[in-house]
């Protein structure tokens, strides 16, 4: 664990008062930095926490509870989690702000059970928790490898997990790619009774967004121009909490809106912070011209960092060394990491969540579409469905009615798969998402779809990621069209994939990412607006745009939408086809009981024909080189 925290470590073991508890962490020095040592007790020396993440409202409740009679001996952050676990309790984590995952530990007599342990996560699951149980007891930790290592947990592939993994391009919450290893979803909290250690943790959920005080506000805005008026001052007001350390704070700059956004708001709070933009020179993908316009706009001192097709092959094995899991886009977040650290960032901000909060993605216009597609088939009966889904197929492949879908071919599996079977998904949404929809993953695995198994109390005892997309798609059905889509993408894409990927090859490079756009009171805002407080009618993210005024070029606002992504379409057809070509010839071990060769092969001939984009062999590249090199 020394990459997630290189600057010292601390240990709490041993204690007389619950023998058989240990927790150990690694600390990445952000905030006081000679007093966070950790773990940090209360004055009684009865509570102790180990903290991983930064929480920016920390002066705010430190204040609280000085009030309330608690005293403090450091400036860290850390400190304020022992006196709030004694002030409030379980319900601790809804006065934080920030990304965190904490253990407490409690050995006061406040329990008659005897000493407990507390385990919580942030709402949007910025930072990770994961854990394991067996009969001699529960374990955690921030990445799964580090449960491998200790022993506790087998490495036995999970089918379920790789479903997952075939179906969307990562492994999706709250199961990992090993059976029984799993994740803390976001926004829940489990309390252990430290004595009874084969009890099974029971997670419970914490936060919801359509109970928090911008859904309960009476003055909340119902239309766009109040809606613009008040984002403004939230977007400045993460920004600035987001920008608290005592190391130097920089971020990374993109042509987009989102990134220009944070960038245009960190520069009127700190003039001439550091920026920097990868560069893929001679290609289509290069967005340094734009940066520098941005850049100059905002006032920061830019850098570009270069990254071309030639350098791919030496530095693609440290890249897929970084992954904890196997993630389709994981290695485009590892070079921008390795950026950040280039021009000598300990801290960067991101522009993460503005295509999930300000309807940035083509999901917002494809899922009304397979939406209304996935009722018809309903109505129709399935083997006439079957019978049809090859016209259907057809028509979508030739554009009558691809839309945003993306790739035709591509486009045409989703739309057959909602036709063909419109129930083996829990929303329309997840065909637009799909990697390989169902039907299609059928050539590659056997998939396992698995709901959870819940105890009498309404407890998981077993959780699976059906289970997961199941339960956003019931909150999502009780939300207006656009709102509902950018919940199930904040559940799903961005928890299981943008943020763990975020997460584990940032810390693999010593580097703390922020994402000041999914600070909780601007996500329970946005999710309490109603559609009509979104929208604009011919402008993309006019939401975000018209918030930020003038601040950013018109160049920047007025282009069309652009993903972040590395060249990999070129680099597939050039540096890198011997090496995929060699992967596919030789399938990791753990594998072969679940994948079926001719499958993947004719994925990957594919798209040496252009039938199918490159996301599609890459995913099933990084899926095997991760297993060979994880030797699982």
């Amino acid at each position: 664990m020394s990459h997630r925290g290189p600057d010292s470590q601390g240990f709490l073991v041993n204690d007389p008062r619950a023998p058989g508890l240990a927790l150990g962490m690694r600390r990445l020095s952000i905030i006081d930095l000679p007093g966070g040592q950790q773990p940090i007790w209360n004055e009684a020396g009865d509570v102790a926490v180990i903290f991983n993440g930064e929480l920016y409202n920390y002066r705010e409740v430190r204040e609280r509870l000085s009030s309330l009679g608690h005293r403090f001996t450091t400036q860290s952050d850390t400190e304020i989690l022992v006196h709030a676990w004694e002030e409030w309790g379980e319900e601790c984590p809804g006065e934080l702000r920030g990304m965190f995952t904490f253990a407490i530990a409690d050995f006061s007599k406040r329990h008659t059970s005897g000493p407990v342990l507390f385990l919580a996560r942030d709402p949007l699951g910025i930072k990770p928790l994961y854990y394991t149980q067996t009969a001699e007891g529960f374990a955690f930790a921030s990445e799964v490898r580090a449960l491998l290592t200790s022993g506790v947990a087998g490495k036995k592939i999970s089918q379920d997990a790789l479903t997952s993994f075939l179906l969307f391009g990562s492994v999706s919450e709250p199961v990992t790619m090993y059976e029984g290893v799993f994740s803390l979803p976001p926004g829940h909290r489990v309390l252990l009774y430290v004595p009874d250690r084969r009890r099974l943790p029971r997670p419970h959920p914490w936060w919801d967004p359509r109970r928090s005080p911008a859904a309960k506000d009476p003055r909340r805005p119902r239309n766009f121009p109040s809606a613009v008026s008040a984002l403004r001052s939230l977007l400045q007001d993460s920004v600035r909490a987001h920008l608290i350390a005592d190391v130097p704070v920089g971020l990374f700059l993109s042509s987009g809106v989102d990134s220009g956004a944070i960038a245009a708001l960190a520069g009127r709070e700190h003039q001439g912070i550091q920026s920097f933009t990868l560069t893929f020179p001679g290609t289509t993908f290069d967005e340094s011209a734009l940066t520098r316009v941005v850049a100059k706009r905002c006032g920061t001192r830019h850098r570009e960092v270069p990254l071309s097709g030639d350098e791919i092959p030496s530095r693609l094995d440290e890249a897929l060394a970084a992954l904890d899991q196997p993630t389709m886009d994981g290695i485009n977040t590892y070079f921008v990491s390795w950026a950040a650290r280039q021009v000598g960032l300990k801290v960067a901000l991101s522009g993460l969540g503005g295509d999930e909060l300000f309807a940035g993605y083509s999901t917002f216009a494809d899922t009304p579409k397979l939406s209304l597609l996935a009722a018809a088939a309903k109505l129709v009966p399935s083997g006439l469905r079957g019978a049809t889904s090859g016209l259907m197929r057809s028509l979508v492949a030739s554009g009558l009615a691809a839309g945003t879908l993306g790739h035709s071919n591509d486009a045409a599996m989703k739309a057959s798969a909602a036709w063909r079977n419109p129930r083996s998904l829990p929303h329309p949404y997840y065909f637009a998402r799909a990697l390989f929809p169902p039907g299609e993953i059928d050539k590659l695995i056997e998939p396992r779809f698995r709901p959870s198994t819940l105890a009498a109390d309404g407890f998981t005892l077993e959780p699976t990621w059906l289970g997961w997309l199941q339960v956003a798609s019931g909150q999502a059905l009780e939300m207006e069209p656009v709102a509902a889509v950018s919940w199930l993408e904040l559940r799903s894409y961005m928890a299981s994939t943008l943020l763990r990927d975020t997460d584990s090859v940032s810390m693999a490079r010593s580097l703390e990412v922020r994402v000041p756009l999914l600070d909780t009171p601007l996500v329970e805002f946005m999710t309490a607006l109603p559609d009509e407080a979104r929208r604009k009618p011919g402008v993309q993210k006019a939401l975000l745009v018209e918030a930020l005024g003038n601040l950013l070029p018109p160049e920047i606002t007025s282009q069309k939408k652009r993903t972040f992504t590395l060249p990999w379409e070129q680099w597939l057809r050039g540096p890198l086809t011997k090496r995929l070509q060699e992967s596919f010839s030789s399938m990791a071990p753990a594998l072969a009981p679940f994948l079926k060769p001719t499958g993947v092969q004719e994925v990957w001939q594919s798209f040496l024909e252009s039938r199918t984009s490159w996301s599609r062999p890459w995913s099933l590249f990084v899926l095997n080189e991760w297993a060979k090199r994880e030797s699982v």
